[in-house]
């Protein structure tokens, strides 16, 4: 389904650019018609998108709704580090010290990562690595243990700040992954698409952290290793800098879509209730 959102909305973000800056209710109807049809056929799934091409019309579909964030909650994890290296906070070679061993935010209790799609960090157990090389595997190969390590380094608070700054109001990043006893008691990260999109388009125009540190996040976003969700409906070969997430029965694609011979749109894809995770 998000590949097919995909191709409606390619389709949809070229006639709305055609029509020039305007809201949602200028939005031709057929887009609209066009996504719930897709939705349609999933009765069991919550679905939100939102669309901002560059200078053109921003249009979204349950835009506020609010969503378990998965791994698209690295994004902004991504931005506080960016933010953090240009202000001199910390260094791209600073060496991290990996160890498995975190605390939750409930009651400071230990937990590890068990579920992970990065197993090589694993193997670096008791080494030091950069904070260099843990922001490339949090991004491109989506590592939990790599997240975490990171938001030890950065906090919380900080990448919540930067949220806040940028405007993504929709957007809650509470803890790092994997925190059970947070879980238990709904204190998860959360995200809407709109909020998504704003930490996106403020990433592609150059003004999240700075135009060469967002720049330098393009490139890392671009680097993705999980594929087969936007980038599956898009055209061979477009450039598409983005951020998967999924857990159970939640499944998200968020990104920078860069199509050729056009100007760069954000796409923001949120799906909550199909159990296949191909079928979604």
């Amino acid at each position: 389904m998000v590949a097919r959102l995909a191709v409606v909305l390619l389709a949809g973000a070229v006639i709305g650019c055609a029509e020039g800056p305007r809201r949602m209710s200028a939005t031709p109807v057929s887009l609209a018609d066009s996504i719930e049809a897709v939705i349609g056929r999933f009765p069991e799934a919550t679905v939100a998108v939102a669309v901002r091409p560059a200078g053109g019309p921003v249009w979204s579909l349950r835009g506020d709704q609010p969503f378990h964030a998965a791994s698209t909650m690295k994004v902004a994890v991504l931005i506080e580090a960016f933010r953090q290296v240009e202000v001199g906070h910390v260094a791209w070679d600073d060496p991290v010290r990996v160890e498995n061993r975190f605390r939750s935010i409930v009651d400071g209790s230990p937990f590890q990562v068990e579920d992970d799609t990065d197993d090589a960090l694993y193997a670096l157990q008791g080494d030091s690595v950069s904070v260099r090389d843990l922001t490339e595997r949090a991004i491109t190969t989506s590592s939990n243990l790599a997240t975490n390590l990171l938001l030890d380094l950065l906090s919380v608070g900080d990448v919540q700040a930067t949220v806040d700054r940028l405007g993504a109001g929709g957007m809650r990043v509470l803890r790092g992954v994997e925190d059970l006893k947070a879980f238990e008691a709904g204190l998860s990260n959360a995200t809407t698409a709109d909020a998504l999109a704003t930490l996106l388009e403020a990433i592609r125009d150059g003004r999240a952290v700075s135009p060469s540190a967002d720049s330098a996040m393009v490139g890392i976003l671009a680097r993705q290793s999980f594929t087969e969700m936007i980038p599956a409906g898009l055209p061979p070969g477009t450039r598409v800098a983005h951020k998967t997430g999924w857990i159970t029965r939640i499944h998200h694609d968020a990104a920078i879509v860069y199509p050729e011979g056009g100007s760069p749109y954000v796409l923001v894809i949120l799906t909550e209730g199909i159990e296949d995770q191909e079928a979604s």
